[in-house]
């Protein structure tokens, strides 16, 4: 009955394979359980309701996505869009957050609206298969980026030199790289599940050797929301001044859903004959309504997380490994000390390894065409050295059609093309810098 409804057999894939994909997607991901609402405390959203609304946003979108959309994926409330609602919107603009929780609303039923028409399929579909690859490969370096500061392989520098080699006598850092060299050698050996096994042997590791705290109680109730539940103030961003948030909200979670979709779906073999992802309007409605969603809730624009990679590469297909990570993250509402207690050295390790296998499309780009490897190029490079997909994406979309037109090309430039070039324009002129 389960095979069938998620057609496993016909994707490649089992019941257990599901389930140890679920489980690591929810593992190197479930940082956001405290992540989240620790950065929109700063807004002066309390945090224990904060992540209650985090916890539950995740549950209902990543369970939608894996019963109607049947993908390998998990949604969440996006980082990055909740530091630019904290930090930009209520501390700098200072707007309440109740203001821009009404904002995040809009922005949600918009991209409902424009979904349900199918605009977003057109536009996700009028884009290159060498921007599509280099999506793959730019969240690829994004990943390793990420896993190598939260392993503390590397560091913050200084000026002129940001980045620098983490303190490699640092018990965590020897730890991560263990991490590293069990998943790789299990993966090399072809045994499943080696990144969650990695990432649990050295959490285990890490108790042992007192660099990780044992919670002081596993089981705890989740604290009352009504606090922040329907708080939301829609007439309050119905407003001139709030424009350009919605619009940077608007752009920022439609490339970064877009980035991951067709990144994660290209490296999983989702993709059709002519390179695009088949019913991508389903998942793209499910992120839609969850950011809906969280904003009744009480938090911040949710979508697609980069993580579902990690579950992808240990080997989820399927609807139903999302439908396993959502329940964990509703065990976590009341398993919240038990689930936040892996390391951020023992999931970054794996983040680590999921960058090394997302690159791999890179050999199917051709470098000696300039006017597809240049977009590509600018594209890769923007995402992990800006810290932002939508960065990467946005100058992605912004080149290649004038390298088209400069290259002879301008047949190839289709209008859905023209209007993710005019939308990206829109986004560098509105962003807040």
């Amino acid at each position: 009955m389960i095979e069938k409804y998620f057609h496993l057999e016909e994707l490649g894939t089992s019941v257990k394979q599901e389930l140890i994909g679920g489980f690591t997607t929810f593992i190197t991901m479930s940082y956001i359980i405290i992540v989240n609402p620790k950065i929109l405390e700063a807004a002066g959203i309390p945090f224990g309701p904060s992540m209650v609304a985090t916890i539950l946003t995740a549950f209902v979108g990543t369970f939608a996505l894996g019963i109607y959309a049947n993908r390998p994926f998990a949604i969440a409330p996006y980082m990055g869009e909740n530091a630019f609602i904290a930090f930009t919107v209520v501390k700098v603009l200072g707007y309440s957050w109740q203001t821009a929780l009404g904002a995040i609303f809009i922005s949600g039923a918009i991209f409902t609206l424009i979904t349900l028409l199918k605009i977003r399929t057109w536009l996700a579909n009028s884009i290159p298969e060498s921007l599509k690859i280099s999506f793959a490969v730019g969240i690829g370096l994004f990943l390793t980026f990420i896993g190598l500061n939260d392993t503390g392989i590397v560091t913050l520098g200084v000026a002129g030199a940001p980045v620098h080699v983490g303190n490699f006598g640092d018990v965590k850092v020897i730890l991560a790289i263990v991490s590293f060299l069990i998943i790789v050698v299990l993966m090399i050996k072809k045994i499943n599940g080696s990144i969650i096994v990695g990432i649990i042997s050295v959490t285990l590791l890490g108790i042992i050797l007192k660099v990780v705290e044992m919670p002081k109680s596993v089981f705890s109730l989740p604290p009352d929301m009504s606090e922040i539940f329907l708080k939301l103030d829609i007439k309050g961003a119905l407003t001139w001044g709030f424009f350009a948030v919605i619009l940077t909200v608007l752009v920022t979670d439609f490339v970064d859903t877009l980035g991951t979709l067709l990144g994660v779906g290209y490296k999983a073999g989702l993709m059709d004959k002519d390179g695009n992802l088949p019913e991508i309007e389903k998942p793209m409605l499910c992120d839609a309504l969850s950011t809906v969603v969280g904003s009744l809730f009480g938090t911040t624009t949710a979508g697609i997380y980069i993580e579902s990679a990690a579950g992808i590469e240990a080997g989820a297909r399927s609807g139903l490994s999302a439908i396993f990570t959502s329940l964990l993250f509703l065990l976590a509402l009341f398993f919240a000390p038990f689930f936040t207690i892996i390391p951020s050295f023992a999931y970054g390790s794996a983040l680590i390894v999921v960058g090394i296998l997302m690159i791999s499309p890179i050999s199917k780009l051709n470098f000696t065409n300039l006017s597809d490897a240049v977009p590509s190029f600018v594209t890769i490079i923007l995402m992990s050295f800006t810290y932002n997909i939508a960065i990467g994406m946005t100058a992605g979309f912004i080149i290649l059609p004038l390298t088209y037109l400069i290259s002879g090309r301008k047949n190839e430039i289709s209008s859905g093309l023209l209007i993710l070039f005019l939308l990206s324009i829109l986004f560098y002129a509105f962003f807040p810098y």
